[in-house]
């Protein structure tokens, strides 16, 4: 059976640290806790599951405090949590028969990370996949019969194993802050932060949001070494800001060229037109861009642009329109999503 060390990094999580830990320790061999600056409980909390706490200098960089929590590790294997993951009963199960199971030549094993909806994070599926536990200490494997070679893919594994995630709330402010900090200090995002940024904006953006953001996307709308997705999520961004500054011009430039891109539109574009139509007072034409981002195109960033979001447009312009009957179909439709 393999080792674990569960790696755990920090700050005043006093109200969820004990239920996470309670769902985790016994399936673990040594508990690592570092702190980012706890002014509340935590700390104590966590001197009840383990006498490994660390302090860690925040910053802002959680790759850093992980990276220091994962040096302290001794076991086998690393299985990483934050502190508003929780294990159920049933997963627990599958845990331990993990644990018994797992082959030698496994190096990181996913996880399904659960409840992602329901608190309107920046990921687009009930659950999906990530890695969760790793192997301390890679080997390297010399492979082939000839041209040898030495291997440099890990082996990855994908377990049943579902992690519950129960945060207390919404991340979204801290997280829009932290790319905010980023940009500022001069940092040119990677493609997989600037889709997060996006998507962070999308769902839980207010407009003050999309107005700091507009500068950095307009840019990267421009940047001839960013790909056609990069440009393509960077226009929604800056025709979303546009829309809100009531700057018709930039608005229209930004979203056409997402509408008349090779890939037709997306959810986006045709909700930013759809929304536009409606505050100018032209419902019958707005109905035509919500029912395009509802059913017609796919969302790039945000799954609710392509559901529920144009649906209630739909409302409200039949209804604007004294379309009761289409109005009840789509609020109808609505209700099936809830």
């Amino acid at each position: 059976m393999i080792t674990i060390s569960l790696c755990m990094i920090v700050k005043n999580e006093e109200d969820v640290l004990a239920r996470c830990l309670d769902s985790v320790a016994d399936l673990v061999e040594e508990i690592v806790i570092v702190d980012t600056g706890s002014t509340d409980a935590t700390k104590e909390i966590a001197a009840r599951y383990t006498d490994k706490i660390y302090d860690f200098e925040w910053i802002e960089d959680f790759s850093a405090a992980r990276n220091y929590a994962f040096s302290k590790a001794t076991c086998e294997y690393i299985y990483t949590a934050d502190a508003d993951e929780v294990i159920s009963t049933e997963n627990r199960e599958k845990f331990r028969h993990l644990k018994r199971a797992l082959l030698p030549e496994i190096e990181i094993v996913q996880m399904k990370y659960g409840n992602q909806l329901q608190f309107g994070t920046v990921y687009n599926y009930d659950e999906e996949y990530r890695p969760k536990l790793f192997k301390r200490l890679r080997e390297f494997v010399w492979q082939e019969p000839i041209h040898e070679m030495v291997r440099l893919e890990p082996v990855i594994y994908d377990s049943d194993i579902v992690i519950t995630h129960m945060p207390k709330g919404s991340h979204a402010h801290r997280d829009l802050q932290n790319f905010r900090k980023q940009i500022g200090a001069g940092v040119r995002l990677s493609k997989r932060l600037q889709n997060m940024y996006a998507k962070e904006l999308f769902l839980a953006g207010e407009e003050q949001d999309f107005l700091q953001a507009e500068e950095y996307f307009q840019a990267t709308a421009t940047d001839p070494e960013r790909g056609f997705e990069e440009v393509r999520e960077a226009c929604c961004v800056v025709a979303r800001a546009a829309r809100l500054r009531g700057d018709e011009r930039t608005f229209f430039k930004y979203v056409m060229k997402v509408i008349a891109d090779d890939e037709g539109g997306c959810s986006e574009a045709c909700l930013e037109l759809g929304l536009f139509y409606e505050q100018l007072g032209d419902p019958e034409e707005a109905v035509i861009w919500f029912y395009n981002a509802a059913y017609e195109v796919t969302p790039q960033l945000a799954l609710i642009s392509g559901r529920q979001w144009p649906l209630e447009g739909l409302v409200r312009c039949y209804r604007a329109l004294g379309m009761e009957e289409q109005a009840l179909q789509y609020e109808e439709e609505v209700r099936k999503l809830q």
